[in-house]
């Protein structure tokens, strides 16, 4: 049964978002969120507002509150996830799971800020480490995504070889990402044999990217073959004027749009490409893009897996799927 305190809930499937408002001083309160939800007009209720939400597209949903066209978190919900566009509130259906080496031991590491040309990174490093993973968006997928504590309780579990990571600052992020050459060429022939000439490496390292930042890495990969071992994108931002003219307006849209249909178009993988560890979150935009691309480079005969989790386009989405789509790629490229 679900409370009927003025405070948000969850009971199953349902979710009763509430905002106590006992002055009476809001006029109108609504819920925000990236997902498409048909109305989220709230009703009043006594001593303030209430919404109910029902067959939600995702496990785990992140939103705020719009009081008269002020944005704010949730006041009533303890449950918070900072981001790139601040803190919003979150909920999870009864069936959503954390990942477990969220709790799990971890090895230590040090850190260190190398600048390679324009581009700026930081290194951790655990002991013994002899493998290299490079993240664009390294910081924002640290702060946010928990990419170092990943790697760091993957080590410790033995999982993954003692590893390297490569924290690349975005910089100038839509110039950069959006299948820029020039970035491109910086990353392949510069940042990667700096890193490989700092420190003993066993093996080609490995290129991750979230949204855009997928776009880039793959964009390096498919221009430098080989240098990576792998790659794992996830949410890549796979403009077709097709799927996607909600983001004509996007600045960098012709060179997206112009990477994406150069790869639609291509036929064979170069036969020493990386291997490719592709998710999504199954309630995202960029959902049928990447179904798009995971089809083509299959057909193209690269070696490229999926993974999908009822989720949208958020850092948490892509950190509850590194494992096992991060761990099983490191193995597969690895030995």
């Amino acid at each position: 049964m679900i409370d009927e305190g003025l405070r948000t809930v969850v009971d199953g499937d349902v979710v009763v978002v509430r905002m106590p408002d006992p002055g009476g001083t809001a006029a109108k309160v609504r819920l925000w969120s990236d997902l498409e939800l048909g109305d989220t007009a709230f009703d009043e209720v006594e001593g303030g507002w209430e919404l109910r939400l029902t067959d939600l597209p995702v496990d785990r949903l992140e939103y705020l509150l719009d009081v008269d066209g002020d944005l704010a978190p949730d006041p009533t919900n303890p449950q918070t996830v900072d981001g790139a566009f601040g803190v919003h509130s979150w909920v999870a259906l009864d069936g959503y799971r954390p990942p477990a080496w969220l709790d799990a031991p971890k090895v230590s590491g040090d850190s260190h800020e190398m600048q390679v040309g324009d581009v700026d990174l930081v290194v951790w490093e655990p002991p013994g480490a002899g493998h290299l993973l490079l993240a664009h968006d390294g910081p924002e997928m640290t702060a946010y995504g928990g990419l170092l504590d990943f790697v760091a309780a993957a080590i410790a579990s033995g999982a993954i070889p003692p590893t390297r990571v490569a924290l690349l600052d975005p910089g100038p992020r839509n110039l950069r990402y959006s299948a820029n050459p020039e970035y491109a060429a910086t990353l392949s022939d510069e940042v990667v044999p700096a890193l490989l000439d700092a420190a003993p490496t066993v093996a080609h390292p490995v290129l991750i990217g979230q949204s855009l930042g997928g776009v880039a890495a793959l964009h390096a990969a498919w221009t430098s073959p080989r240098v990576y071992a792998g790659l794992l994108i996830q949410s890549g931002s796979f403009f077709t004027s097709e799927l996607d003219s909600q983001e004509a307006d996007f600045e960098c849209w012709d060179e997206v749009t112009g990477f994406v249909a150069s790869l639609l178009a291509a036929t064979q993988a170069a036969p020493d490409a990386p291997a490719v560890a592709m998710t999504c979150g199954s309630a995202e935009e960029n959902l049928a893009n990447n179904r798009l691309m995971f089809d083509h480079l299959l057909s193209t005969g690269l070696d490229v897996t999926w993974g999908e989790t009822r989720q949208a386009h958020t850092w948490t989405c892509w950190r509850d799927l590194l494992d096992p789509h991060l761990t099983d790629l490191l193995r597969r490229v690895w030995t």
